[in-house]
């Protein structure tokens, strides 16, 4: 779970997020540990991004950390429902990039597929310059596709990484050949 602030004011359109804590992150390292930190990304209602990505700081060997970093984006009043707030949280590896732990969403777009994200953002928006804080239950870090229904099934038994990727593969196939079969419809359709 991961506890976060928000806090906008719309006079100057800042959107301050304070990345407080978060407690029982998975294990992700051999060690039994997680190197947690915080990624938030802003993204517009077209799923462009918006400004830099943010980070925390890196909390070694802990699955309980206490950040307690703000981070301030400027968000036009108009945009606020538009935009949506993507923050990861990940696990620091040496090697190549870090590996996601859990995500959440907030935003006014979040309506339907995280309440929670939506509520928070909208309480924000209700209650100018005060913070907002409210703890969140982090989803499975899927791949990023919005058609799998299966997201709210945390797979819990973590199968080996492998079976995951051949699966993965599969998954791929299938949506190709879903897509251009797609395709293939739509110019049906045309002639």
């Amino acid at each position: 779970d991961l506890c976060l602030s928000l806090r906008y004011v719309p006079s100057s359109g800042k959107l301050t997020v304070a990345v407080l804590e978060a407690r029982k992150l998975k294990k992700m390292d051999i060690t039994g540990a997680s190197d947690p930190y915080v990624k938030l990304k802003l993204f517009d209602s077209k799923g462009k991004r918006i400004g830099k990505k943010k980070k925390t700081s890196v909390k070694s060997c802990n699955l309980n950390p206490y950040w307690n970093e703000s981070f301030v984006f400027i968000i036009d009043e108009m945009d606020m429902k538009r935009v949506t707030l993507d923050i990861t949280v990940c696990d620091y590896d040496l090697i190549g990039g870090g590996d996601p732990i859990g995500k959440i969403k907030l935003g006014w777009s979040q309506n339907k597929e995280y309440k929670p994200g939506f509520k928070h953002w909208k309480e924000a928006l209700e209650n100018p310059r005060r913070p907002i804080i409210k703890w969140h239950v982090l989803q499975d870090p899927e791949p990023e596709d919005d058609d799998e229904k299966d997201k709210d099934k945390k797979d819990k038994d973590k199968k080996d990484k492998k079976d995951k990727d051949k699966d993965k593969d599969k998954d791929k196939d299938k949506k190709d050949k879903d897509k251009e079969e797609k395709k293939d419809e739509k110019k049906d359709e045309k002639k």
